[in-house]
């Protein structure tokens, strides 16, 4: 079983955790997320992502509690960084990822998801990060990438509780960016990366880039960044192609140079 699917279709690519029922992050998927997330990286062609959980239950409802009891110190900070180390990857990939979230997306399912570009949540998602209740903290990124997604506050009272919160809460925090119904999660994540897609595939990364990088800058290095990023692509094939289609009032053939 492919416990990381991975399947490409031009532009799109379809990253699915299979773990079934709850698609729990065991060392196995891990492991196999990570080459997936590793291919993805050398891919020139896939420009969009499309993150999702396999079954009816569950995004990724979480790590392997089974794992938990063996633990020690040292062993319990290996698994973290590498939890936070995959999870970082995916969030680096120079295409855009989209996660698509439905049923259970609890502790490192919610992670994981929080590391994609742009969310997606089913009006039957639940998401939390419940780790405090078996005396541990989230340790995939949770406890920094939560704060800054949602109100300090919020993100301190899901992790400091334990609480589970619907898809229509979250979306309303600001933790999802569009919210459907649960039969069109993947027709509305299908539709927004291909309207990503039919972009500048040096323009979408460079933006990606900007954002990602210039996040945790002060301002005026953004913006500098911001400035080089797009001198950049002011050499390109696409800028011209993208310039010329626009005045002559068709549609652009970007070639990605």
């Amino acid at each position: 079983m492919e416990q990381a699917r991975l399947i490409k279709e031009g532009k799109l690519a379809y990253l699915t955790v299979n773990n079934p029922p709850v698609n729990a992050l065991n060392y196995e998927v891990l492991d196999a997320l990570e080459q997936a997330v590793d291919e993805l990286a050398k891919d020139e062609e896939v420009l969009v992502v499309i993150l999702s959980g396999e079954g009816d239950k569950a995004f990724v409802a979480g790590a392997d509690i089974s794992e938990f009891p063996k633990l020690g110190r040292e062993d319990g900070e290996k698994v973290s960084g590498k939890g936070q180390e995959i999870f970082q990857k995916l969030s680096r990939l120079p295409q855009v990822v989209i996660s698509a979230v439905h049923g259970f997306a609890l502790g490192g399912g919610l992670e994981l998801a929080a590391s994609a570009d742009i969310r997606i949540l089913s009006k039957d998602a639940r998401l939390g990060v419940p780790e405090v209740t078996l005396g541990v903290l989230p340790g995939y990124g949770g406890t920094q990438l939560l704060p800054r997604l949602l109100p300090e506050g919020k993100a301190k009272e899901l992790i400091f509780t334990g609480s589970m919160i619907e898809a229509e809460e979250a979306y309303r925090l600001g933790l999802g960016d569009y919210l459907v119904e649960s039969g069109e999660l993947m027709d509305k994540a299908k539709e927004v990366a291909k309207k990503i897609a039919k972009n500048g595939p040096l323009a979408v990364k460079a933006a990606k880039k900007a954002v990602n990088e210039g996040r945790d800058k002060p301002l005026d290095e953004g913006l500098k960044l911001e400035a080089t990023k797009f001198g950049e692509l002011c050499t390109t094939e696409d800028k011209n192609e993208g310039a010329n289609a626009f005045l002559e009032k068709r549609k652009p053939e970007f070639k990605g140079k």
